[in-house]
């Protein structure tokens, strides 16, 4: 077990951290349009590109980053940058693809988006139920159980106090400042955890004495034992392919054909049709800012190899016993899982070679990660809850009851990530990362799948959509049942393989591949069959209508906008006529105005006079907010850049292919 303890000055340095996370995000919430569902969902649509970018970026790195990928580097080697560097591809055509439709229908959520393209109710909320589901058991449950590892090793605290002290702080800027808050402070924190990964990265690296140095010493990092006792020795050694990233299609820990194909349909989720990423190009002030966010967040993204991937298999280098145990019951001495320690590789590095005070600078690194992850996960749920759920069945709720549903689903969050600890406890860790990676295949193919075709096939119909999503997903929890019942063998331990051969035989990226291919076909042919949008009511909503002028017509139970009060305000100082009268407040005594004034400003509801917005106005407010014109200049640059990081993440994959 890691026996370590941090020092006086590594206190310092996290308390500092704290402090300056709660400043910057309570500083952010001072800003006009907190009350209305523009303002806390979409940050005011006034983001700038960098901001939005380094949101992009950190919300999508957090623990399972610093223990999970760099746990597989240590485990297997480099093969597992493809997951980053894939990324890519993905992120720009995410700029270039999609957010330009998700602008030009005007929606807030995916969900809505969706009701949107095809019309009717089901869609929209057969996928807010799944966002929140997959929300509580990929992100919250990977963020708390790999935060968790790591504070618990390095800080000996108990796993309760903290993870509900990193929780509290998150909760309290992210209920009152929204994704305004959360921008900022996610900008912080990518600062942050730039910072403390490169440092952990060139003190390693200079330990171990360079890269070459590093090649030749990873592939002899195994164990007196695994090289003594022939039956351990398939486990605890290097793979001949460690530092090639394409590895055979069949007996590849990570097979090409898995890691291209299956990969690209699971990332398609992530990072284009996800609430907790597009929520943020869609908080930009205009398409092109949308566009150099997706760039900058792609350009991160070639770091990940030298911030994660290096430290790990550094850290088997330097600490094999531990890191590359083999024998269940030496691992469960090193870091009490049976199953492997390779977990906690980076740990190991942070608390074994950085001085004092710089150890504290990487754990509000990796505190950057889990925050800046849990508070995107907290607020894009709590749209999804407030817009797409709450307003399905309360079409006359005010902004003010919307905002307070919208914090008060942080709120029920948190409750259940402390409550869900207990749970993540009794898992094993090789068992529980597995289920972290491959939650996304089993559950959010069908919801890929939808989007591609609703973008850019106009024949596809509702009911083919909808059918398709369902049998899909049923397909998905079958099969997850299945390898989840039965876990793989544990290395060197001799017992034999019970689950059935197409768990055993098929990974969870082929079997992405597979089951993508099953809902295509069962979208397509009921769409064939059945009746798809009229071309009124497709307007804006496809990559084929994104430039026309007129809005998509909706039936009459369609349409979400018949209370007034659910437009929100987009111009500042501006509201419905019921709120004024609700906080007109100068007539009270100091003590009430006091509890009104705070009340408010947690909630974001705005005090004092404000004008009702004109029908007029609010249609130039909504062409404005829909807008996906660029400048010429600008579109060049853009494009420009976009083709020059697509060749060098090509040129990268080609030398370590």
């Amino acid at each position: 077990m890691v026996t370590d303890v941090l020092a006086t000055g590594d206190y310092v340095a996290l308390a500092l951290y704290f402090a300056l996370v709660m400043a910057v995000g309570l500083w952010s919430t001072f800003n006009q349009n907190r009350g209305s569902t523009e303002g806390y969902f979409l940050a005011g649509k006034n983001m700038h590109w960098w901001p939005v970018g380094a949101s992009v970026y950190s919300s999508n790195v957090g623990a399972p980053m610093f223990i999970g990928l760099a746990g597989t580097a240590a485990a297997s080697g480099i093969a597992v940058t493809i997951f980053e560097w894939h990324a890519v591809y993905i992120i720009i055509s995410l700029g270039w693809l999609f957010v330009p439709v998700y602008v030009a229908s005007g929606a807030y959520t995916m969900p809505e988006y969706l009701r949107m393209r095809f019309g009717g109710r089901r869609i929209r909320t057969h996928t807010a139920v799944l966002s929140l589901l997959v929300y509580i058991l990929r992100n919250i449950s990977g963020e708390i159980y790999c935060g968790a590892i790591f504070m618990q090793q390095i800080l000996g605290w108990n796993i309760y106090m903290s993870v509900s002290l990193i929780l509290i702080v998150v909760a309290v800027y992210t209920i009152i400042g929204g994704l305004r808050a959360v921008i900022f402070t996610d900008t912080l924190q990518t600062a942050v955890l730039f910072v403390g990964a490169f440092v952990v990265c060139g003190i390693s690296i200079n330990q171990v004495g360079g890269w070459f140095t590093l090649v030749t010493k990873y592939t002899q990092a195994a164990t007196n034992y695994t090289l003594q006792n022939t039956s351990f020795y398939g486990c605890g050694m290097p793979r001949d392919d460690a530092f090639h990233i394409f590895r055979d299609p069949v007996t590849g820990d990570l097979p090409w054909t898995g890691a291209t194909l299956g990969l690209t349909i699971l990332a398609l989720f992530v990072w284009c049709q996800d609430q907790l990423i597009v929520q943020r190009c869609l908080s930009a002030k205009n398409l092109a800012h949308a566009k150099g966010g997706t760039l900058l967040a792609a350009t991160l993204k070639f770091a990940s190899f030298p911030m994660f991937v290096i430290p790990g298999m550094i850290s088997r280098i330097l600490y094999t016993d531990e890191v590359a145990c083999a024998e269940p019951e030496k691992c469960m001495e090193a870091c009490n899982s049976p199953s492997g320690c390779s977990d906690i590789a980076y740990p190991l590095l942070v608390l074994r070679i950085l001085p004092e005070g710089v150890r504290g600078l990487m754990l509000a690194g990796l505190m950057a990660g889990v925050m800046s992850t849990l508070t995107s996960v907290f607020n894009s749920a709590s749209s999804i809850v407030t817009l797409d759920l709450w307003g399905q069945f309360r079409k006359s709720a005010s902004q003010a009851e919307l905002m307070v549903v919208g914090r008060l689903t942080v709120l029920v969050l948190v409750v259940i990530s402390i409550l869900w600890l207990p749970i993540l406890q009794q898992q094993q860790g090789g068992l529980l990362w597995f289920y972290i990676a491959s939650v996304c295949a089993y559950l959010t193919v069908p919801w890929c799948i939808a989007f591609l075709l609703g973008l850019l096939w106009k024949r596809t119909s509702e009911a083919g959509i909808f059918w398709g999503m369902m049998a899909g997903l049923l397909v998905g929890v079958v099969y997850m049942g299945l390898v989840f019942a039965t876990p793989p063998p544990v290395c060197g331990s001799g017992e034999p393989d019970r689950r059935l051969s197409i768990v055993a035989r098929v990974d969870f990226l082929h079997f992405s591949i597979l089951n993508g291919i099953f809902c295509t076909v069962v979208m397509v042919v009921i769409s064939l069959f059945t009746s798809p949008r009229t071309e009124e009511q497709l307007h804006r909503v496809t990559w084929w209508t994104r430039h026309d002028i007129q809005d998509p017509e909706l039936t009459e139970d369609e349409d979400d906008t018949a209370s007034a009060d659910n437009i929100p305000p987009s111009l500042p100082g501006t509201s419905s006529p019921q709120t004024t009268t609700y906080l007109d407040i100068r007539n009270r005594s100091v003590l009430l105005r006091l509890k009104l004034f705070l009340y408010s400003w947690v909630c974001g509801i705005q005090q004092g006079q404000r004008r009702h917005v004109t029908a007029e106005e609010r249609e130039i407010i909504r062409r404005k907010m829909t807008s996906i014109k660029q400048g010429k200049n600008v579109t060049r640059f853009l494009n420009a850049y976009a083709v020059f990081l697509c060749l060098a993440i090509t040129f990268l994959f080609g030398f370590f292919g």
